[in-house]
């Protein structure tokens, strides 16, 4: 899963593919249908890149991608507009080390709406640099 370059904004809806960065900010595409752009001054606003996030855990904190992961294998996720209790249900199921007191029902609304814009992009499927790596040197000391 390659979601390098994916982000979150703080105030804005969906997810955000960062396209180049300007000396104040960065121009910014959102990954729905309308493809608008934007431009983010980072003096104002807060990116949150999505391979970088990480839910409380009961021991370590879990990382997003590999909540995504889980997901991917697990059963379809709820409507992200269902209630807090079957929502909750759900995050256990592929989650089962969050911490429930600090992992809102906000929070996960959050992760299923993201997994479901980006669950049919190609990124989501594809491997990153690290994933490939080993792969790589494996095949060379097979030869």
């Amino acid at each position: 899963m390659n979601l390098h370059g994916i982000v979150a904004v703080s105030g804005k809806p969906g997810l955000w593919k960062a396209l180049a960065q300007n000396k104040t900010g960065f121009i910014l595409e959102s990954l729905d249908a309308q493809k608008t752009k934007l431009v983010v001054n980072l003096s104002t606003a807060k990116l949150a890149a999505l391979d970088e996030i990480t839910i409380f855990g009961e021991d370590d904190d879990l990382k997003l991608t590999d909540i995504f992961e889980t997901m991917k294998g697990a059963v379809t996720p709820p409507d992200a507009k269902a209630d807090g209790k079957t929502l909750r249900e759900y995050f256990r199921g592929i989650a089962p080390t969050h911490d429930e007191e600090k992992v809102y029902s906000s929070d996960i609304k959050k992760v299923i709406s993201w997994y479901s814009i980006l669950k049919d992009r190609p990124e989501f499927n594809e491997a990153t640099a690290s994933e490939e790596a080993p792969s790589a040197a494996t095949e060379e000391t097979a030869e």
